[in-house]
Parts: C-alpha cells; sequence; structure tokens
C-alpha cells in the first residue's frame, strides 16, 4: 500500500481547473445518459471521450490501479451472474436467435446474449473512467462545498467530506499497524501461505478499527465544541464561482447527453441491435 488510492492529486490540468460542483454535475449526467442507453454506437463514442479526458488529466496509474482491479472483480462477477441467471436475456430483449455452441441443460450461448453483456460492458467502461476521475481530481472540501450548492444540506455534505479525507488517514493507519506487527514477526507477505496471510491480516483489523473509532470521537468532539451545526447555513473556504470553463464543460457534456438520447431513442427502443 505505498502508493495512496483514490484520493486527491493536486495537479494542474484542465479537469483539475474545474470548481467541484462543475465535476460532480458533469458525472451525475454522464453516469445517467451512460445507464439509460443501450445504443453501442452512443456507449463506444462515450467511451473513448472520456478515455481522452482521462488521459489530459494527468492522473497517475498507482493512485487508482488498486481500486481499478477491485471493480473489475466485481464486474466479472457480475458479468456471470448475468449469464447464470438469465442466460438468454439477450434473445428476449431483440427478438432473434443465434446459438453459436451449447453449454449444458438450458445454457446456451447465443449471439445475443454476447452483444447484450458486451453493452453492459460498456457501460461499466464508460462510468468508471468518470467515477475514478471525480474521486481524483475533486479536493474534498471543495466536494463537500459542491454537494451544498446542489441542495444537499451542509451536514451531510461536510460527513462526505470528512470521510474522503479519513482515507489516507485509514491507509496511513494500516501501513503504521502493519509494519508493527511485521516488526513482532507477523508476516503478511506473499512469502506467507494465503490462509495464514488472511489470519494475519485480520489481527491487524482490530486495532485499525480501535484507532478508527478514537480518531471519529476526536474530531466529533472538536466539531461539537466549535459549534457546528448550530446554523441553518454555512460558507465554505474551498468554495469556487463557477467560470467560462465551467460552462464549457457542462454544455459539452450536455450536448452528448442529448445527442446520445436522440439517437437512442430515435427508432422507439433504448436497445440497439445489430440482428
Amino acid at each position: 500500500m505505498k502508493a495512496k488510492m483514490l484520493t486527491f492529486t493536486n495537479q494542474d490540468s484542465p479537469v483539475h481547473r474545474l470548481t467541484g460542483a462543475t465535476k460532480l454535475l458533469v458525472f451525475a449526467v454522464w453516469s445517467v445518459s451512460a445507464m439509460i442507453t443501450y445504443d453501442t454506437r452512443c456507449l463506444i463514442l462515450m467511451l473513448m471521450f472520456s478515455l481522452v479526458i482521462f488521459r489530459i488529466s494527468r492522473v497517475r496509474f498507482q493512485d487508482y490501479a488498486f481500486v481499478l482491479y477491485f471493480i473489475l472483480l466485481f464486474f466479472l462477477l457480475n458479468q456471470l451472474a448475468i449469464f447464470i441467471f438469465s442466460p438468454l436475456e439477450g434473445t428476449r430483449i431483440y427478438g432473434t436467435r443465434h446459438d453459436l455452441f451449447h453449454l449444458a441443460g438450458r445454457y446456451t450461448v447465443t449471439a445475443e446474449q454476447l452483444f447484450y453483456q458486451f453493452n453492459i460492458a460498456l457501460k461499466y467502461a464508460v462510468v468508471i473512467p468518470m467515477a475514478l476521475l471525480f474521486l481524483l481530481t475533486t479536493d474534498p472540501g471543495e466536494f463537500a462545498s459542491s454537494l451544498n450548492r446542489i441542495g444537499v444540506h451542509y451536514k451531510i455534505a461536510y460527513s462526505v467530506s470528512l470521510a474522503l479525507r479519513y482515507i489516507p488517514d485509514i491507509q496511513r493507519d494500516y501501513e503504521n499497524i502493519a509494519f508493527s506487527a511485521q516488526a513482532r514477526g507477523i508476516d503478511i507477505s506473499r512469502k506467507e501461505k494465503l490462509p495464514a496471510r488472511l489470519k494475519n491480516i485480520v489481527s491487524i483489523l482490530l486495532p485499525l478499527i480501535l484507532a478508527s473509532i478514537e480518531r471519529i470521537e476526536k474530531i466529533s468532539t472538536a466539531m461539537e465544541l466549535r459549534g457546528f451545526g448550530s446554523g441553518r447555513k454555512r460558507t465554505w473556504y474551498r468554495g469556487r464561482s463557477f467560470t467560462r470553463r465551467d460552462y464549457l464543460a457542462l454544455g459539452m457534456v450536455l450536448a452528448i447527453a442529448a445527442g446520445s438520447a436522440v439517437v437512442t431513442f430515435y427508432h422507439g427502443s433504448r436497445f440497439y441491435s445489430i440482428f
């Protein structure tokens, strides 16, 4: 865990220069648009656009590698579950059936099912880069200000900000506890067998949880002593006003979402078929 994961990286890029409110609105519009459409053409174009934006953000791979691998694991489980519980969903949606090969029982691989699950994969690929980009390029304080600006109560917004700020603290505590455990002869490296490694890692979690509870208590006490929550509104030190680049970014994403919606529902169905 040498590299910090999903923590704000302060860099000078066009994405970093956008306000937190802009990035939040862009992510929301982008996600809704990707969830609505099953048009492969729209999803591929959106994927290419998101990868270009991800490229110009200058975010390092090690900053999100662990989380990306974790997401990919759940993605594979999701794809497997779709086929197990509904192996002919694609056939039902597209209204045709082209069998490729039979596995066992009711499980037959069809071209329609592969195409349907390919579109599901594209949805993941479209949304995940933007989600990671939003988390890695938005300062937690500014994120709280952004949530409050769009109508979220400032107590909830501040709680989300504290949770994001707490991620590097948890990583640092885990590293310190792990180093202390290794100094006492508790091995959690790959040299140890997997069952023993898991047991040793679990032994680290208890002091990590206790340290987290202690920190939460201190933060809660400090906020209470400073009168947090006594007012109906609050100002934000990290808040920023919209600039021309923010309006351009919002306009671009809204145009893409509108174009995707038009293409998706042009024929009366959001499912694009090649059959």
